[in-house]
């Protein structure tokens, strides 16, 4: 039933000011209430559940598509204990204590303060950030001022409920790395939320404070100095717990492409891919210096006539196993990524279950590692894959062979895969579909340090190595009734590329 507007032009006094009185009163409930407007894009749930299990993440995001929002509102939910019914996330079921931490006391206080308790130069304003006004205390003894910084906060007590009991007060901390090291030091922290980078000591204290506990900690920040030690450990040495995700703004919806033009075009040239993909300047090490543009293509209906391939990089339980899938054009030799796949903490037959969804008559490559043998059984990984139903290819992969030699003297260097990848997108014979998000954001993020490929989280691109690679391989799709589909009056042995 839809709700109609009074007519105001028939009401007496009495009524008018009645209808007045209701209107301020939703205008003040949507002011002081704001963090049930909070919908998160999909990057930001990633983000957000990722907490469950990671104790340390980093949202490394371009400039303006909702990172500061996505780690305010997740501080909001662990300091009241009201999360929604979506949140998949980390839960604390007690009062907790907080740090909230920016570059500077002023930083903090324009940025973190502002979104979580409203507008610190108004006065009027408390209540209306993130944290809703009903949970925050009345009285003076509920918040700490921070001395010489004006309109700043040191601490803020936050209401707290555990299904819905009020059970105690969270205390919301407000720091700056600008005063240094120590005062990150002595107390066990619940929750620590650092917007912009931190120095390395300020890191490593602030994960010290969570060793006796269940902790979290998490970053919200744009790349600008480039590839820090904070930086290199999220994107070259990924821990056990540790989680990164990365946003452009081609994640925020909120950003029209009339908007992100002109920004673009104000900005300087070597800042623009940091500024709109949140990623660090590295330059040279990129091992595809390709524009995402020139590569990326809406998705369409693939013919089944076109020769398909999967790639499986084949992880464990703590790494990720991911998946590539692509379709070639035997007669414009275009390779089509049109889907891709990556997942950590399942077991095989998850991870078997994506693939044949995908359809069990597309072969699936995989790398020399698949073929070692278990301790106990002597079983490969291959061939465990083989038994939950997946169309493995009957080897490991290998690159082609040279000339005059036989199937399988090809090698695997890694450096001939990505060298036929580039060739491939800068003729403009490699196109990935825009719905592939993740392989987008592993492309970006990928490149050399000291002339060698940084082997990690590059798990879809060697899932896609391994497809390109073995093209030789790949197939045209089957009919419903499992006969061989037919391109004019040649036949196609799915399994072989000999023509009948």
């Amino acid at each position: 039933m839809v709700a109609t507007q009074p007519d105001i032009t028939k009401m007496n006094r009495s009524e008018l000011l009645r209808y007045r009185d209701i209107l301020k009163e939703m205008e003040f409930r949507e002011k002081t209430r704001r963090i049930q407007e909070y919908r998160p894009y999909p990057f930001q749930i990633k983000f957000h559940d990722a907490g469950e299990w990671a104790s340390q993440r980093l949202l490394m995001a371009a400039n303006r598509v909702g990172k500061t929002e996505s780690a305010a509102a997740e501080t909001t939910y662990h300091l009241t204990g009201n999360y929604p019914e979506w949140w998949k996330g980390k839960r604390f079921r007690k009062p907790i204590l907080a740090w909230v931490c920016g570059a500077t006391n002023e930083k903090t206080r324009d940025t973190v303060q502002k979104k979580l308790f409203g507008d610190p130069i108004n006065p009027d304003a408390w209540g209306t950030g993130f944290v809703p006004l009903s949970c925050l205390g009345d009285t003076d003894d509920k918040k700490v001022r921070k001395p010489n910084v004006p309109n700043a906060w040191q601490a803020v007590l936050v209401r707290h409920h555990t299904d819905g009991i009020f059970d105690g007060w969270s205390v919301c901390a407000l720091k700056a790395y600008e005063a240094g090291y120590k005062i990150f030091t002595s107390e066990s922290v619940d929750v620590i939320w650092l917007d912009e980078e931190p120095p390395q000591n300020i890191m490593t204290q602030a994960m010290i404070r969570q060793v006796d506990n269940e902790g979290i900690l998490y970053m919200s920040f744009t790349p600008e100095e480039g590839v820090t030690l904070v930086v290199d450990q999220f994107m070259n040495r990924l821990a056990a717990g540790q989680f990164l995700i990365n946003a452009t703004w081609d994640d925020a919806p909120h950003l029209t492409l009339e908007r992100r033009k002109q920004i673009l075009e104000a900005l300087p040239e070597h800042e623009r891919d940091m500024r709109s993909r949140g990623i660090p300047v590295i330059g040279s090490g990129l091992v595809f210096p390709i524009a995402d543009a020139d590569i990326e293509i809406t998705p369409f209906s693939i013919p089944r006539w076109y020769r398909h391939i999967a790639g499986m990089d084949i992880g464990a339980w703590n790494h990720y196993t991911a998946g590539a899938w692509i379709a070639h054009n035997p007669d414009s030799d275009i390779v089509y990524v049109y889907d891709c796949y990556r997942a950590q903490g399942k077991t095989p037959p998850v991870h078997a279950a994506n693939f044949k969804a995908h359809g069990d008559d597309i072969p699936i490559m995989y790398p020399h590692d698949g073929e070692k043998g278990d301790r106990n059984t002597g079983e490969t990984v291959a061939q465990q894959y083989r038994d939950l139903g997946c169309n493995m290819h009957h080897t490991h992969f290998s690159n082609p062979p040279p000339l005059g030699k036989d199937e399988g003297e090809g090698g695997i260097s890694v450096d001939a895969g990505l060298i036929s990848m580039l060739t491939r997108m800068e003729t403009g014979r490699f196109k990935v579909f825009s719905t592939c998000r993740d392989w987008f954001e592993e492309k970006r993020m990928y490149h050399r340090k000291d002339g060698k490929v940084v082997r990690v989280k590059e798990d879809i691109m060697s899932a896609t190595r391994y497809a390109t690679q073995m093209l030789r391989f790949a197939a045209p799709r089957r009919d419903k009734q499992q006969q061989l589909v037919i391109q004019s009056d040649i036949d196609f042995d799915p399994y072989s590329n000999e023509v009948n």
